[in-house]
């Protein structure tokens, strides 16, 4: 499965292309023209080229919607030009601004993250629904977010549901590093581990365990876009071809452990597993068991409960 930057779709909502010539002056529009055509170019297809270019605008040229109205020059051209380089050079455009929109929360990323996609968001609002029932129920919830990266996960969570007390786990200490600094930035008072799940335990009690773990295959890697497969860490995306369920198996073997009764297991999974992935839940005896498919129909999201 390609983890494509399909986070692009949600920044792309924010960006208005103003066309009629009461709003975009011809200075601007060049910048906008040579920019798209840098990208484009370079290989990048027109629909995304023309939002990455409005969005460096906006970003790094400072050209909110007056200025644009008032035909300002952009500022910063120099930045403006070496980042529209770096896009057309293929780094993702999420790291050269450092940032990611994810579930209305804007992230700091950085290489050594995974940058967050659209359907984890999609995730995150199916489990919603569930987690306000067993707040009013329990009158607290506790989380766990295994394979943390950013913190996108346990930060939405924290902050949908202010009075939960969220765990975040990773195994790399650059991950933690930037996770906590997202936390920071939002007051989520989430408590971070660094813990190789495969190899230690989850300690705790828990209403939700949720992860998006590495589940793309190594003989997957040649079907990949090359801005992913170059920039963004392997360590968070591959699993052996041998073993592709290797992560989903030991969090729900841990999630038997860890959850209390009635606890809710939620992943996001390659979509060439979806039936291998409820089978393997069905056999460690998790109850209530669901499939569901992403915005684009493909096997995304499993839902299990602890009995």
């Amino acid at each position: 499965m390609k983890r494509v930057h399909r986070a692009m779709h949600s920044l792309f909502l924010s960006i208005r292309l103003y066309t009629s010539k009461n709003f975009v002056t011809f200075a601007v529009m060049e910048w906008y023209r040579n920019i798209k055509k840098q990208l484009t170019d370079s290989g990048i297809e027109d629909g995304e080229a023309s939002a990455i270019a409005f969005m460096l605008l906006e970003e790094i040229g400072k050209l909110g919607k007056t200025d644009v109205m008032m035909g300002r020059e952009p500022e910063n051209e120099a930045m403006l030009l070496a980042a529209t380089q770096r896009v057309a050079e293929g780094e993702p455009v999420q790291y050269v601004l450092g940032k990611a929109e994810f579930c209305g929360l804007s992230l700091h990323v950085e290489p050594g993250v995974l940058i967050p996609r659209a359907e984890t968001e999609e995730l995150i609002n199916s489990i919603s629904p569930v987690l306000s029932l067993y707040e009013a129920q329990k009158g607290m919830l506790r989380i766990a977010d295994i394979g943390t990266g950013s913190g996108c996960i346990a930060i939405a969570l924290a902050n949908r549901f202010p009075n939960a007390s969220v765990s975040a786990i990773d195994i790399s200490e650059q991950a933690l590093s930037i996770a906590k600094k997202n936390a920071e930035s939002f007051g989520a008072g989430i408590s971070f581990m660094r813990k190789d799940i495969l190899a230690e335990c989850l300690e705790g009690e828990y209403d939700l365990v949720i992860s998006n773990p590495p589940y793309i295959c190594n003989s997957e890697a040649e079907d990949m876009e090359k801005n992913v497969l170059e920039h963004e860490p392997h360590l968070a995306l591959f699993v052996p071809d041998n073993d592709p369920l290797l992560f989903y198996r030991r969090i729900a073997e841990q999630g038997l452990e860890a959850l209390t009764n009635g606890g809710m297991l939620a992943y996001e999974i390659n979509r060439r597993f979806g039936k291998e992935t409820v089978a393997m839940l069905k056999e460690l005896g998790y109850t209530d068991i669901e499939l569901n498919t992403d915005q684009f129909g493909n096997d995304r999201f499993v839902k299990a409960i602890k009995p």
